[in-house]
């Protein structure tokens, strides 16, 4: 399948996926900026959310591996959610492609299932390049050490554990979370790296 048939075909999923009511990306008229950093890249990320059903942004990526730099069209569609007294779920499918069109785009999805006191979260993410096509796949698991209240800072110890296809090994490691309003802020360290996530919501 050629790139731009790949293209129409995830476009086609986008809008069949629009349909389906869900959760705010962030709210109607909200937008996001996050910052994340670890050994394989740095991203600046700003999107925005026209309606509760999705969001579209532009992102910067600065790739450490291919040592190249580049800005991706994202798209990311909260597909489904459940909440219960005790807990909730999200699955989001996201996309992107890159001003490099021949080169660049992504595909894949992502979800979390969370308590006041219990994080999982997993995403798989297929990457194509015109020099070479990966996967990531990522999950996470974490628990608070308290259940706070709606305005207070809510902490979490968490453990990640990924791996991509071009390394081809599973990492593990330690990490904290810190959540307080709009701002969000994720810190780990490994092999002499730091994992860094910052998100601010406004």
């Amino acid at each position: 399948m050629g790139i731009y048939k790949k293209i129409s075909f995830i476009c086609l999923i986008l809008l069949s996926i629009n349909i389906v009511e869900a959760r705010p990306i962030s709210w109607s008229g909200g937008s996001t900026f996050m910052y994340k950093s670890n050994s394989m890249f740095t991203s600046y990320y700003y999107h925005y959310s026209p309606t509760y059903k999705y969001s579209i942004g532009l992102e910067y990526i600065d790739d450490k591996y291919f040592k190249d730099d580049y800005l991706n069209l994202r798209a990311t569609y909260l597909v489904d959610r459940k909440n219960t007294k005790e807990s909730q779920r999200n699955l989001y499918f996201t996309t992107g492609i890159s001003n490099k069109l021949e080169d660049s785009f992504f595909y894949g999805v992502h979800g979390d299932w969370e308590t006041r006191r219990v994080f999982t979260s997993f995403s798989i993410i297929n990457k194509h390049r015109k020099i070479k096509e990966y996967t990531e796949n990522e999950f996470q698991i974490g628990l608070a050490p308290y259940a706070g209240e709606y305005n207070d800072l809510h902490t979490w110890i968490m453990l990640k554990t990924k791996k991509d296809t071009l390394n081809n090994i599973w990492e593990t490691y330690p990490f904290v979370k810190f959540f307080k309003g709009d701002i969000l802020i994720e810190i780990g360290y490994k092999n002499s790296h730091w994992d860094v996530h910052y998100m601010m919501r406004f």
